[in-house]
């Protein structure tokens, strides 16, 4: 951040010149295909099709380099200075390598899409900077080379990822999603939702007072959170199983452990007992659908056997509890 404040070692891209923007391209198209082949890399093991997609695309980045070496070399010489994105003020930025490991498939494409949208603005402005001829002509080529790189991304995925394994690789993405965040998540927000709704209403009901149910929910809700995102991360390390990341799957389950209890304990910040008992009731009512929703978008569960086994499941829980706090 302090960096970004305070670049007045960066220079402005308005100030290069023709043998400066020649060095930037050099080094931006050497980048870009590092982060291509890194992609393949990441997406070798799931999705071999697309990874070859990748790999043919760095190879477009490594003949666009060498093309800009040679116009260099005729040009300028042998040395070529050192000038990369993070140099430049104003100019666009890559995240690191080992920031782009966990990008879902989805997020890959988006961002190789992206780079391909900045490449071409800059060979469009560098283009109008640059007096020599060939150069000019050269940038030029290379800004339609880059507007055009959806169409050689087109090709290639039809080359070498057809309609059917594209609808595989989409399959195991959505798997692998479900695997790691919904159904942790959904385990996490049925154990807040119905594991809560006891304690807290016997405690509403024995007690009468709002601020205490609160309290008592808001324990509740964040122990059970905390209790099952360890239980989550630690029983599974997603290596064997292929559940994905631990910490990822321990996040999912107990922040949406803690929204399940905390959705009915937050009404009883209102005073009025009555008022705050509906308005959890109500509460409830959504929770339970909603559990019942996802477990059939997402579980592919009946609709119907998912509304008994949760909203008559809860049903019961909730009973429990008011029968405990009355008696």
């Amino acid at each position: 951040m302090l960096a970004r404040l305070f670049s007045a070692y960066k220079r402005p891209f308005a100030s290069l010149d023709e043998k400066e923007i020649l060095a930037l391209a050099i080094a931006s198209e050497e980048e870009d295909a590092r982060i291509y082949l890194s992609y393949a890399d990441g997406l070798r093991k799931q999705y071999p099709a697309s990874a070859k997609v990748f790999e043919d695309m760095a190879e477009v980045e490594q003949t666009h380099k060498n093309m800009l070496i040679e116009m260099f070399r005729s040009r300028f010489g042998e040395r070529i200075p050192l000038i990369r994105r993070e140099h430049v003020r104003g100019f666009y930025e890559r995240a690191p390598d080992w920031l782009r490991k966990n990008l879902s498939l989805d997020q890959v494409r988006e961002q190789a899409e992206a780079m391909e949208e900045q490449a071409f603005r800059f060979y469009t402005e560098a283009a109008k900077k640059v007096s020599d001829v060939s150069t000019r002509q050269l940038l030029g080529d290379l800004a339609i080379a880059e507007q055009g790189h959806e169409d050689i991304a087109r090709m290639l995925s039809e080359k070498h990822v057809p309609q059917d394994v594209k609808a595989e690789e989409d399959a195991t993405a959505r798997r692998q999603f479900i695997l790691t965040y919904v159904q942790p998540g959904l385990a996490g927000l049925m154990d807040g939702s119905v594991s809560t709704l006891a304690p807290i209403f016997a405690a509403a009901f024995a007690t009468g007072d709002t601020w205490s149910t609160f309290l008592i929910g808001l324990s509740a809700s964040v122990g059970a959170g905390i209790s099952m995102g360890f239980t989550e991360a630690a029983h599974d390390d997603g290596k064997i199983s292929g559940r994905g990341s631990p910490v990822k799957r321990g996040l999912a389950s107990g922040i949406m452990t803690a929204i399940g209890g905390l959705g009915h304990a937050l009404p009883y910040l209102i005073p009025h007992f009555w008022t705050a008992t509906i308005v959890a009731a109500i509460v409830v009512f959504f929770e339970l659908w909603a559990i019942a929703f996802i477990q059939n978008r997402y579980m592919e569960t009946p609709f119907l056997r998912a509304v008994f086994q949760v909203v008559f499941g809860g049903s019961l829980v909730l009973a429990a509890g008011i029968l405990i706090g009355n008696g």
